[in-house]
């Protein structure tokens, strides 16, 4: 026997649908209007996970910012927690003296822990006989403790000369320079320009690295207002093949780690190019078939460096990701959130660690030859 239902009951089964799509429209999340800035998903993958504390060989940081000369004894301690022999600081600016005091409290602190590179003053540039007086305040830089050259990718891209020209990677003014570091046996840490996603193409939805350009747009060079990041890589290695009895790192894989196939064309081509790891794990691990074949072929020329005021959580993610084969882990900790994809370990052979932990770093630095 069919019952007819109150009229009170018809209107909650007609209408109640209709009012839960009403609040749902009020809940962004329930219809996929999540900002992507805002994504963080965690992931369901239950993996091996192994904790490094200490390296297997001591470990000399080659690429590292101890501007912050208060935290000097902080930093020493972070490196012994974590088995770092030696970090390189490349903050040796020279305006005010600013390397003197810097080699002065590094010392204070350890006498050989810490070495500091020289950063020349392009700011002066357009002076008469600028590329050889620059060369003598390197070489006296030199003599006061400094043991190599940085150069930051402000040269090629925001550098300008008196009349308005940008200042070139191999602008010939800068010859002297180069040739000094030859002379005196010292290495250049060479640093243009910056990821690929930040030069070639726009912050748009197909850009890899959106997340970080859409809160830094500042970080972005894309644009006709931008030399290329070829010509600005081409430019690098002139300079690398005019200056053959100079050592040139460059950083960041050759500022080219999403193509190492390129990178390992120019280790071919130029003898005296090596490359440092530093703050390019995150690219690295997401190829790690490849990162792996790579990295034990150049086994001879590859640096550690880690572009992180020591800590020893961020050194451990390093070691991790050279000495382990764990899967699909997070790379953020060693520097900063860098792309949206985790990182798999390269598992390397010891002989390929300890060459790049410290025996390449070593080589590098046994070729000075101190001023005359």
């Amino acid at each position: 026997m069919n019952k007819i239902l109150p009229v009170w009951k018809y209107i909650l089964v007609l209408f109640i649908p209709a009012l839960l799509a009403g609040c749902a429209a009020q809940n962004p999340q329930q219809l996929g209007d999540l900002r992507l800035l805002d994504w963080e998903p965690k992931s369901m993958l239950v993996v091996k996970e192994t904790e490094v504390l200490k390296p297997k060989f001591p470990v000399i940081d080659f690429h590292n910012h101890l501007r912050r000369l208060e935290y000097t004894e902080q930093y020493l301690e972070e490196m012994d927690k974590a088995g770092v022999w030696m970090t390189v600081s490349l903050d040796g600016n020279p305006e005010n003296g600013f390397y003197r005091e810097h080699l002065d409290v590094s010392r204070s602190v350890s006498e050989d822990r810490f070495l500091v590179f020289y950063r020349p003053d392009f700011s002066r540039i357009d002076e008469p006989n600028w590329g050889e007086d620059e060369a003598m305040r390197l070489e006296e830089a030199v003599g006061y403790g400094i043991r190599g050259l940085k150069i930051n990718k402000a040269l090629g891209l925001t550098h300008r000369d008196a009349t308005g020209e940008l200042v070139k990677v191999d602008d010939p003014r800068i010859d002297p320079v180069w040739a000094k570091c030859g002379e005196l046996g010292i290495p250049v840490v060479i640093h243009v320009t910056d990821p690929k996603a930040f030069h070639e193409g726009p912050v748009d939805r197909y850009n890899e690295r959106y997340h970080e350009l859409a809160e830094r747009p500042e970080w972005s060079f894309y644009g006709p207002q931008w030399p290329s990041k070829e010509e600005i890589l081409q430019a690098r290695n002139r300079v690398i093949a005019r200056h053959p009895e100079t050592i040139f790192i460059a950083t960041h894989m050759a500022n080219l780690p999403e193509e190492l196939g390129r990178v390992s064309m120019w280790l071919e081509k130029y003898p005296n190019m090596y490359i440092d790891i530093n703050a390019r794990i995150s690219e690295l691990g997401r190829q790690p078939y490849t990162a792996r074949r790579f990295m034990i072929q150049w086994q001879d020329r590859i640096l550690f460096g880690t572009d992180t005021p020591p800590d020893a959580e961020a050194y451990r993610v390093h070691y991790r990701f050279l000495e382990t084969d764990d899967e699909y882990f997070d790379p953020t900790p060693a520097h900063k959130q860098q792309g949206f994809w985790m990182i798999y370990g390269l598992y390397l052979p010891d002989e390929v660690l300890e060459k790049v932990y410290n025996k390449n770093a070593l080589r590098i630095l046994g070729k000075f030859k101190g001023v005359n």
